[in-house]
């Protein structure tokens, strides 16, 4: 797949498409959504969804810029990934609590985050420091990302975790007979999606191409490999728009055109796996 619409593009607008520079650059982008797609994994995989991810990526960032100017690197990194674990945790409970949908649950305390960022910016724009921007470029996001991806096979693989967010996607009832605390590995799953989203990446725009990537990693996780279907299928996403914007197609037309793409990839590799319900 990945090759055929690199032939595709590469065809159709030969000279500003497709040399080994942009095959770089477009690996840059797509990196930043596989960690995020990872992170989604864990819960789309146990039929689950998160609106709030990029309006976590927002506050979370905002508190790890603030207080990078007082610690560095550590109030950096502890701020971003402390925030964001603190929130999945926050939506897990208020998820298992509620018993209303997820949808419905991380729709609501999306716009909820976003106002807490405003708040906690003050109106002022939060810009990082020159010196402490490793991670916001080559080699060191793609460091980062290989740590993460590391971090996912490690608990898809050698966990409970992995194990038992598998079973509850298969079936839920049948897991809670086997003795799974469902709700115990769905809280888990959403701090996760929070800690993993934030090594990686108006906030709707934030949720969705990562978890483009998760629905090829949940397509092809019968065959034991979602973490390269996730990396992928996100190279795959950057192919096309970039592609797109070489042919200097409008937006809608990219949309358009890159969601029925998804759709039929999905629907393809996906035909006979059992699927889980979104709730």
């Amino acid at each position: 797949m990945l090759l055929f619409f690199y032939l595709v593009f590469k065809i159709l607008t030969p000279s500003n498409f497709g040399s080994p520079s942009n095959l770089y650059a477009y690996l840059q982008s797509s990196i930043i959504y596989s960690v995020g797609g990872c992170g989604l994994y864990f819960i789309v995989v146990m039929g689950l969804f998160d609106f709030a991810v990029g309006a976590n990526i927002v506050l979370s960032s905002i508190v790890g810029v603030i207080l990078s100017k007082h610690f560095g690197y550590a109030g950096f990194i502890l701020g971003c990934l402390g925030c964001g674990t603190l929130i999945g945790f926050l939506i897990g409970m208020i998820y298992n609590n509620l018993n209303v949908p997820s949808m419905i649950v991380t729709v609501g305390l999306m716009l909820i985050f976003e106002s807490i960022a405003v708040y906690v910016a003050g109106g002022v724009k939060q810009t990082l420091d020159e010196g402490l921007r490793f991670f916001s470029g080559a080699p060191g996001n793609i460091i980062l990302a290989v740590l993460a991806f590391l971090l996912m096979y490690f608990i898809l693989n050698y966990t409970k975790i992995g194990t038992y967010c598998s079973a509850i996607g298969s079936n839920e009832f049948v897991a809670k007979n086997m003795g799974i605390n469902v709700r115990k590995y769905k809280l888990i799953g959403f701090m996760l999606l929070h800690f993993l989203a934030l090594t990686g990446m108006s906030t709707m725009s934030r949720n969705f191409q990562p978890l483009m990537g998760t629905f090829f990693g949940v397509a092809f996780r019968k065959y034991n490999m979602p973490i390269t279907a996730i990396v992928i299928g996100e190279f795959i996403i950057s192919i096309i728009f970039n592609g797109f914007v070489a042919l200097g197609a409008p937006t809608t037309i990219q949309n358009v055109v890159t969601g029925a793409a998804l759709l039929i990839i999905v629907t393809l590799t996906a035909r006979g796996a059992k699927g889980s319900v979104v709730k």
